[in-house]
């Protein structure tokens, strides 16, 4: 009733720092969140929408009305906002619009870190790169990545067209081993384009006590508690995923398994 259509927790998950929540709000509709003792990062996924909170609204944010949608030839980047913890806040939908809710502890509210403010992260601003060679190439837009504010949250949302891999070769990031490798536990917000279709995903560790292959539908998300975890779209469908990791420290130290890292070498084709 109140639009959610996605719910993870650190209780759900069975793990210790993530959480992930969409909304789809019919224009007008409201909805209000309890604030809790984590940060938060809000990802117009789709539409416009209003984000207050007690001190600060970002009224009418968002400017695409699809996550496919494309200005001369490349992605539209989306509007997100920052939210330090502790703080109620209200999404109202401008238009009917799709949400996403990422979190993770505010450190500040332990007292092992500096609070810190709440903010628009706007299009204008948002680092965007292109990744890969060949059929590894693929799209990406640094919402929150680790060179931007935050106590633990980094988000990202990732493009990749049909026929192509992304989050590979694969790599893992599920260890504090810093500077070698860190701790992050992850969620993939999927989206498929034409919305009928699906991609593959595959989440595994080395001694396979972990392996899944999965069908990704439209609006799946995958959780990756630990291990690798490639994506692959297959032809006629593009893909979109939402990216949201979070654990003891922001950084994204990630280790490639060995056996497929050779395809980030000149030996493999650029085409």
């Amino acid at each position: 009733s109140d639009g959610r259509t996605q719910h993870i927790t650190p209780e759900s998950a069975q793990w210790g720092y993530g959480g992930f929540r969409t909304y789809e709000l019919k224009g007008g509709q409201s909805v209000t969140l309890a604030g809790d003792d984590n940060e938060v990062c809000i990802v117009m996924v789709a539409g416009r929408a209003t984000v207050a909170t007690q001190s600060d609204t970002f009224e009418n944010i968002g400017n695409r009305m699809c996550p496919f949608e494309k200005q001369n030839g490349q992605y539209v980047k989306p509007h997100a906002v920052y939210l330090a913890g502790g703080q109620d806040f209200t999404l109202t939908g401008e238009t009917d619009c799709e949400i996403a809710v990422c979190k993770s502890p505010d450190t500040s509210i332990t007292g092992t870190s500096d609070a810190l403010s709440n903010r628009l992260i706007s299009p204008d601003g948002m680092d965007a790169e292109t990744r890969g060679k060949g059929h590894n190439v693929r799209h990406v837009h640094n919402i929150l990545p680790e060179w931007e504010t935050a106590q633990s949250l980094l988000v990202v949302e990732v493009f990749t067209g049909e026929g192509n891999t992304s989050s590979y070769p694969s790599h893992k990031h599920d260890q504090e081993n810093l500077p070698l490798e860190s701790y992050l536990e992850e969620t993939y917000y999927h989206r498929l384009n034409p919305s009928q279709g699906f991609c593959m995903q595959r989440v595994y560790t080395d001694d396979r006590s972990l392996d899944e292959c999965m069908a990704v539908h439209n609006k799946d998300v995958v959780m990756v508690p630990k291990g690798y975890h490639p994506v692959a779209t297959i032809a006629g469908y593009d893909s979109y995923y939402l990216n949201v990791m979070a654990g003891p420290v922001k950084t994204w130290k990630f280790h490639n398994q060995e056996d497929h890292e050779w395809i980030t070498t000149d030996a493999y084709p650029a085409s």
